[in-house]
């Protein structure tokens, strides 16, 4: 029997200064899988099977689950290209936090649209997967975008381009550059954050934002990451959402202090994250944060690396 079986890592959205169009993929340097994985089998009608710490998170029932809706969706692809289609069972493993700003509903939907793909021998190509997954993104968040999904799927930093036809493009990443994460442990979903924020934004404040992600971009490709790390400021979102995070101002001015590069909100939070260039300075700020920014015991922190690859294909024994 035919099973396919694909983690998709968690990421950051936004990345401070790049609001809904740059993102980055997350790895731990431990080791940890922080991550969903989607399982796919053969069977003779449709199932889905949810486990994992944050399982008990999901709304009941499988037609409520996002991984269901990703199975119709793709489905319907399959059949409008003329494609073979038959039932499968699906499992997800649930291993992050919904509402955590970790991308945790993009790490689902772009397990489930990969491990799909996969089974069904590849019909479709990299960016029509992107399109299929931000479709999905769009039903959770309340608008399209791709700063969680592109990341996870394709791994590294990625700018979204705007462009149907290449969805995202590639940028570099500073070798030497550590990423703490720290999920408090409470939940802010991606609609309410998108709610607080003003509708408009004025000249001034708009000019800074294309000025900072122009010179980052710039700064990468030249790998001149002290000038990329000078320029990471969220003017758009962080001045209104870290109202929902407690103990961000706090946390940001330790992180700073301890040899922090750039210090912001993970997509819409709770989770923040440091930038270091070292893994000494990374793994104090890690025990602080773990210390003093989470809230309950589904709060965790970890030192993190921006893998190159995003989904990975797992082996499973039959």
């Amino acid at each position: 029997m035919k099973t396919t079986r694909v983690y998709a890592p968690a990421s950051i959205g936004n990345v401070s200064l790049g609001f809904d169009v740059l993102g980055a993929a997350l790895t731990p340097v431990d080791g940890t899988e922080l991550g969903d994985v989607v399982e796919v089998k053969e069977a003779d009608v449709f199932g889905l099977t949810v486990s994992g710490p944050f399982a008990h998170k999901l709304p009941p029932g499988e037609d409520n689950n996002i991984v269901t809706l990703c199975y119709a969706h793709f489905m319907e692809e399959m059949v409008k290209l003329g494609k073979p289609v038959h039932h499968v069972a699906m499992t997800l493993y649930k291993n992050l936090p919904i509402g955590s700003g970790l991308g945790s509903s993009a790490s689902s939907i772009v397990a489930a649209f990969q491990a799909l793909n996969v089974h069904f021998d590849r019909p479709f190509d990299d960016n029509q997967l992107l399109l299929m997954m931000g479709e999905l993104e769009g039903q959770i968040s309340g608008s399209i975008h791709y700063d969680n999904v592109a990341p996870c799927f394709l791994g590294g930093m990625t700018l979204m381009t705007g462009d149907k036809d290449q969805v995202t493009v590639s940028l570099p990443v500073s070798p030497s550059w550590y990423w703490v994460i720290c999920y408090s442990g409470i939940s802010v979903s991606t609609s309410a954050a998108r709610d607080i924020l003003p509708k408009e934004v004025d000249m001034a404040t708009a000019l800074t934002f294309g000025r900072q992600l122009g010179v980052f971009v710039h700064a990468l490709h030249s790998q001149d990451f002290t000038l990329a790390a000078s320029v990471m400021n969220d003017v758009i979102a962080e001045p209104y959402r870290k109202s929902l995070l407690p103990g961000f101002d706090e946390a940001r001015s330790f992180s700073m202090a301890q040899g922090g590069l750039a210090f912001g909100i993970s997509g819409s939070g709770p989770t923040v994250f440091a930038v270091c260039d070292n893994a000494e300075n990374a793994e104090f700020i890690r025990e602080w944060l773990q210390a003093n920014y989470v809230q309950n015991e589904d709060g965790f922190s970890h030192v993190c690396r921006i893998p190159q690859k995003g989904t990975v294909e797992q082996q499973v024994k039959e």
